[in-house]
């Protein structure tokens, strides 16, 4: 079990990727992402997803991430964030994002 006190230290926020790119050099596909959180400025994550979705199609989109993690160097790419999403039938991942458009860097709560 997780307190409530330890929960809202996880610092969850929307944001929108302005860049996408395809991973190279990476055991799975993955795509590289450029992700704008407003007041926190454009944070990058490379994510999973490459089974459900291109770079292109990802322009633009809102997601869900945490952006209190400590960085962590995938590759020759250092991940700032973590893309959060569910796993379908096949374990491939479906990003998590929002229904309504919110300001970029809005936390969750």
């Amino acid at each position: 079990m997780v307190s409530c006190e330890e929960f809202v230290k996880i610092d969850i926020r929307a944001g929108t990727i302005v860049r996408s790119e395809s991973a190279t050099g990476v055991k799975k596909p993955a795509i590289r992402l450029w992700i704008d959180f407003g007041p926190l400025g454009v944070k990058k994550s490379s994510a999973q997803i490459a089974h459900h979705y291109t770079p292109d199609e990802l322009l633009g989109r809102q997601i869900i991430c945490v952006t209190n993690f400590p960085p962590k160097q995938i590759g020759n790419f250092l991940s700032e964030v973590l893309v959060t999403g569910f796993a379908d039938e096949n374990n491939h991942v479906e990003l998590s994002s929002v229904d309504k458009k919110v300001p970029d860097g809005a936390k969750l709560f």
